[in-house]
């Protein structure tokens, strides 16, 4: 049942809760288009990819009631979407590094 939860935590985190806004301007090689002329751009790439990891680490932790594994959701939902962003992989190698995670919080809530 825990590892279904994940499944569909994660369906929920990374597509119905995240906007586009949220998809594009996560990685640091997109801009908005909302900068009005000759007003500086300044990056905030790094809250909008940290604020969409903490929603999937919010999902596990609450899932299993462990924090300890929704900060590992975070941290590695954070680096293989920053790892997406840069080009080091693509959306099947981003979306198979998070479903090999589900499987390593499963087991690791049932030890």
């Amino acid at each position: 049942m825990v590892l279904f939860l994940f499944f569909v935590g994660h369906a929920l985190a990374d597509f119905a809760l995240q906007p586009d806004v949220m998809a594009k301007l996560k990685s640091r090689k997109n801009k908005p288009d909302w900068i009005p002329d000759g007003q500086k751009y300044v990056p905030c790439w790094y809250y909008w990819l940290t604020a969409h990891s903490l929603i999937h680490g919010g999902v596990v932790a609450l899932i299993t009631g462990s924090v300890w594994l929704g900060i590992a959701e975070l941290v590695v939902h954070w680096a293989a979407d920053f790892a997406k962003c840069e080009g080091w992989t693509n959306p099947n190698g981003d979306q198979a590094i998070h479903g090999t995670s589900k499987i390593a919080w499963w087991v690791l809530w049932l030890i």
